[in-house]
């Protein structure tokens, strides 16, 4: 099984480290990965985004047209990649800053609070590890505990004061996705 993935907002909210922990996860796991990152001049506060794919199969080509899966933090990124993400696929919405206008019914929609929810641990530096776990909720590209691991063997020892945040946030992100659907 092959899952691609979008991940996308401003330059500074963690895009591109998500796709990455994506990617270490899967290889950690015994996965075949690609971790496409793309990005200008404008990156801290202008757009950054990143391609990932997880399969257990040797992947044919990085480029992805239709993602499975788009996690989109900002609102630029949601209409850009709204009507992109395969029919089927799952769109995951940090609902603190987008406002969704584009409906529709072909996908499924999970909107969570992610500033708010990584706010609540501290910093909402952490927001990309709530779009994560909401993901994961979803639709589990890889187990929970495999992303877990990526964060103790790989966040870099700069930012290890950070690890139980990210992975309380990850958690956070995972409970408010998961809630959401109970009351669906």
């Amino acid at each position: 099984m092959e899952t691609s993935i979008i991940i996308s907002g401003f330059g500074g909210q963690g895009v591109l480290f998500a796709g990455q922990l994506l990617a270490y996860a899967g290889m950690d796991n015994g996965r075949f990965v690609t971790w496409i990152p793309s990005y200008g001049p404008e990156m801290r506060g202008g757009t950054a985004n990143c391609t990932v794919i997880v399969s257990h199969d040797p992947i044919g080509a990085p480029i992805v047209a239709q993602p499975d899966i788009a996690l989109v933090f900002n609102q630029p990124s949601y209409e850009k990649y709204v009507n992109l993400v395969k029919p089927g696929g799952l769109l995951v919405i940090n609902s603190s800053i987008v406002t969704p206008d584009q409906p529709r019914d072909d996908l499924k929609i999970v909107e969570i609070p992610a500033n708010g929810i990584a706010g609540e641990f501290g910093t909402i530096k952490m927001l990309n590890m709530a779009m994560i776990g909401a993901m994961l909720a979803h639709h589990q590209v890889l187990p929970i505990t495999a992303l877990e691991d990526a964060l103790q063997d790989h966040l870099p020892a700069r930012k290890q004061q950070f690890l139980q945040g990210n992975l309380d946030v990850l958690h956070a992100g995972f409970r408010a996705a998961a809630k959401q659907t109970a009351l669906s």
